[in-house]
C-alpha cells in the first residue's frame, strides 16, 4: 500500500508519537490542571511543553499565546467569530478551504461583516498588490491560506503581512497545509493569528490543533466561542480574561497533545528545511512524471519551489473518483478524489464541479513510492485510451 493522502491526514506517525500517547494513557491519564496531586500536574507539565514546543517552531515569544483546540477548523473559527465585529471588512482570496469562507459567509449573511474575495492565477498563485487594492478603512483583517490544499501553491504569507501592517489590519493565516513542512515564523511574516493542525505535517493525532496569537491581539479582543471549567479563578462564575483560559474551556485532548508534543518535537529535530528539502525533490520528481503522460492534466504553477507536497491531476476521460477506485483497488494507491472542501479553489483553478485527484506526499514518502505512482496512473491513462479506441 502507498499512502498518498498526507494532505488530509499523515499516516504514519512516528513512533515517538505512539508511544507518548500510549505512555499518556497508562502512566499519567489525569485531568490537567484540575487537581494539584502528582498526576494532574504531569498532565498539566504535558500540556505546557506542548505549547512550549509549538511556540519554538512557530517563532511565539510567549507559549501562553497558543490556545488549543480539536483543528485548524476550530482555531479559525475562534479568530474570525472571535474578533469580526459588526461593519468590520475582510480580505480573503479565491484559493481558501471551507474552513475560511463558511463562518466568512454565514458572518457576512447575518449582516455583521463585508467580504472582498481577491482572485488568484488559474495556478492558484496570489499577487500581493491585490491584495493591497481590495483594502478598505474598514478593513479590520486580512485571511489566506499559507498553501492551498487543492494544488498546494504557496501564497504570499510574509508580503501580505507587511501590506496588513502599514493599512492596521490584522493578519491570519490558515497553515493547515503546512505548519511542520514549510518554514512559518510569525515575528518575521508579520503573522497576527496562526491556525494549525496537528494531525497533517506536523505528525501529530486527529483532534489536535490551535491558534496562535500574537502581540497586536489582546486577549480581551478576542470573544470566546464556548465557556466553561478551565480550573483557573474557579471561585468565579465569568470567563477569564486571560491567555489562554480565555479561549480553552473543558478538559482538553490531554492525551492528543501528547502525541502531539512529540510530532513537534520530531520534526524540529529533523529540520522543516530538511523536510521541505525531501519534499520539494520528490514533487518535482512526481509532477514531470505526470506531466509525461497523454491525457493526464496536471494542475497548479508545475513548480515544487512554489508549492507544498500536494498535486492535484485529471485523467481524460474519467472521473476523479473512477480513478480514485482504480488507484485503490488495482494499485494499492489511496488518493484523495473531489472537491477537497474547496469549491472556490477549483473554480479558480478550473475544475469546478468535478474536482481532480490529489497525490499528497509526506516527509516519509519516498521515490520509489512517487514512481510506482506515475507508473499506475500511466496505465490507467492508457488503458482508458486502448478502451476508446484511441491508441
Amino acid at each position: 500500500m502507498i499512502y498518498f493522502d498526507n494532505a488530509a491526514t499523515s499516516w504514519p506517525k512516528p513512533a515517538s508519537v505512539i508511544d507518548a500517547m500510549v505512555h499518556f494513557m497508562t502512566e499519567v491519564g489525569a485531568n490537567p490542571g484540575r487537581s494539584a496531586h502528582r498526576m494532574s500536574i504531569e498532565a498539566g507539565r504535558i500540556v505546557y511543553e506542548t505549547r512550549e514546543a509549538v511556540a519554538r517552531l512557530f517563532n511565539v515569544a510567549d507559549p501562553l499565546r497558543i490556545v488549543f483546540g480539536l483543528n485548524a477548523t476550530e482555531a479559525l473559527n475562534l479568530a474570525l467569530r472571535g474578533i469580526l465585529r459588526p461593519g468590520d471588512h475582510v480580505v480573503t482570496t479565491s484559493m481558501e478551504h471551507n474552513s475560511v469562507m463558511r463562518p466568512l459567509r454565514a458572518l457576512e449573511e447575518a449582516g455583521a461583516i463585508e467580504i472582498s474575495v481577491v482572485p488568484c492565477t488559474t495556478s492558484g498563485l496570489l499577487d500581493p498588490a491585490d491584495v493591497q487594492s481590495a483594502l478598505r478603512p474598514e478593513t479590520r483583517m486580512i485571511v489566506l491560506n499559507h498553501a492551498s490544499n487543492v494544488v498546494g501553491s504557496v501564497l504570499p504569507v510574509a508580503e501580505v503581512g507587511e501590506v496588513a501592517r502599514r493599512h492596521g489590519a490584522l493578519l491570519l493565516v490558515d497553515a493547515a497545509q503546512t505548519a511542520g513542512c514549510y518554514p512559518l515564523d510569525m515575528e518575521a511574516m508579520s503573522i497576527d493569528l496562526l491556525a494549525f493542525t496537528g494531525h497533517k505535517a506536523l505528525l501529530g493525532p486527529q483532534g489536535t490543533g490551535g491558534l496562535c496569537i500574537g502581540e497586536r491581539v489582546e486577549a480581551e479582543d478576542i470573544e470566546p466561542v464556548k465557556r466553561g471549567g478551565t480550573g483557573s479563578r474557579s471561585q468565579r462564575e465569568e470567563q477569564p480574561t486571560f491567555l489562554p483560559d480565555r479561549c480553552e474551556s473543558g478538559t482538553p485532548n490531554t492525551v492528543g497533545l501528547a502525541g502531539l508534543r512529540a510530532g513537534v518535537e520530531f520534526v524540529l529535530q529533523e529540520g522543516v528545511q530538511a523536510i521541505r528539502a525531501h519534499e520539494v525533490s520528490l514533487t518535482r520528481r512526481l509532477i514531470a512524471g505526470l506531466r509525461e503522460i497523454p491525457g493526464v492534466t496536471v494542475y497548479g504553477s508545475h513548480d515544487p519551489e512554489l508549492q507544498t507536497a500536494a498535486v492535484s491531476f485529471n485523467v481524460k476521460g474519467l472521473e476523479p473518483s473512477e480513478v480514485g477506485l482504480m488507484l485503490d483497488e488495482g494499485h494499492g494507491i489511496l488518493s484523495r478524489v473531489g472537491l477537497h472542501c474547496a469549491p472556490a479553489a477549483h473554480r479558480t483553478i478550473g475544475t469546478f464541479p468535478v474536482g481532480t485527484v490529489r497525490f499528497g506526499l509526506s516527509c516519509f514518502s519516498t521515490a520509489q513510492e512517487v514512481d510506482a505512482a506515475v507508473r499506475a496512473v500511466r496505465e490507467i491513462a492508457v488503458g482508458r485510451r486502448t478502451k476508446s479506441g484511441r491508441v
